[in-house]
């Protein structure tokens, strides 16, 4: 392992915010991992599990406690003859990576995930999910720490308590993923393609499976130009991809916001809708945002809406941790007054609440 201390947490995050912290601590392995949590559990400060830092919000007071830095790589295939592929990857793997291989290799399942930032052990903790694929569908079990019970333990997908951008993991000290399993299927084409803007740019209706490097090289050209592939040259790029989750409303729910656009917007104008389940809709909180008057490009002290997407809040170089959740604040504030549904933060919030 590798310690450093008094290290400030932007130089771990996407967002490039966040304070010192007082230990950090690099593993390389699922055992220096466990080591190190049983270490600072015995010693009684707070931990904070840190690996690609894409989907973390952290203070600009730091983190009053050790940081782990998951530094593990590496993944295993066990490829059935009868078609299916069962990959389990360490939980610091660079998350593109895999998906760039399982491309090349014909393992279908992750393709749509592609450009995503972060790594393998962040996916299931929010169910990281896109174009119409998220990781509940393909994940099998998940190895953790259990910080409560002080074991190894291997969860179910059941167990795991997936739902739309969230987990059992999610905003929970308890668990710690050392990595994870995912089983694909043998073939050289995508799964069907269940998102419309993803179905217009390829060409191909809705149902349909096209090559996996065609929907992959699809997908990365829609993130890039929602500057959501990490580039050091887009001055958009220091976000933590969106901001916030799409929000789910009750059939009821959705007919008052449809009620409440046409008394704002006229009659002709419809918020966009997806079914979810039997009895809820999802709706776009960029749309909302857009329809409460935050343009792309809105922003002050340093942060700002990116140029490029209305959910992806960025940090312009000199931004602080502060001024990124005050623009988040007017933003969550405004949709409410406007059309009284609350926007709920998509990353994980640290040392900070919104």
């Amino acid at each position: 392992m590798r310690e450093v201390t008094h290290e400030f947490l932007a130089t771990y995050t996407t967002l490039r915010l966040g304070g010192p912290a007082d230990r950090v601590i690099e593993t390389h392995n699922s055992r220096e991992t466990v080591e190190a949590c049983q270490w600072v559990d015995s010693s009684g400060v707070p931990l904070l599990i840190l690996a690609g830092g894409s989907n973390v919000v952290i203070g600009d007071a730091g983190f009053t406690g050790t940081v782990i830095l998951l530094r593990d790589t590496g993944f295993h295939a066990d490829v059935d003859p009868a078609g299916t592929v069962t990959l389990t990857v360490a939980a610091g793997h660079p998350w593109d990576e895999l998906v760039q291989h399982c491309v090349e290799q014909g393992w279908s399942g992750l393709e749509c995930l592609s450009g995503i930032p972060g790594s393998a052990g962040a996916t299931p903790i929010q169910n990281v999910g896109a174009y119409g694929q998220e990781v509940a569908e393909t994940i099998t079990a998940v190895r953790v720490w259990d910080r409560q019970r002080r074991e190894i333990r291997t969860l179910s997908n059941q167990d795991c308590g997936f739902a739309y951008r969230t987990s059992i993991f999610k905003g929970v000290d308890r668990w710690v993923v050392l990595d994870v399993t995912f089983q694909l299927q043998r073939s050289n084409l995508s799964g069907p393609i269940r998102y419309a803007e993803l179905a217009r740019t390829l060409g191909v209706t809705l149902g349909e499976r096209v090559p996996l490097p065609d929907a992959r090289a699809a997908v990365l050209h829609l993130r890039r130009g929602k500057g959501m592939v990490l580039d050091p040259d887009d001055p958009d790029t220091y976000s933590v991809g969106s901001f916030f989750t799409n929000p789910v409303l009750t059939n009821k729910g959705y007919a008052e916001l449809r009620r409440r656009c046409a008394e704002l917007l006229g009659d002709s104008v419809t918020p966009p809708s997806w079914p979810y389940g039997e009895e809820h809709v999802k709706t776009s909180a960029a749309w909302l945002i857009e329809r409460a008057g935050f343009t792309r490009g809105y922003g002050r002290d340093g942060v700002g809406i990116s140029s490029k997407h209305t959910l992806a809040l960025t940090n312009r170089g000199s931004g602080t941790t502060a001024a990124l959740l005050d623009l988040a604040r007017e933003i969550r504030d405004g949709v409410r007054k406007t059309f009284d549904i609350e926007l709920h933060p998509e990353p994980v919030l640290v040392g900070v609440t919104l």
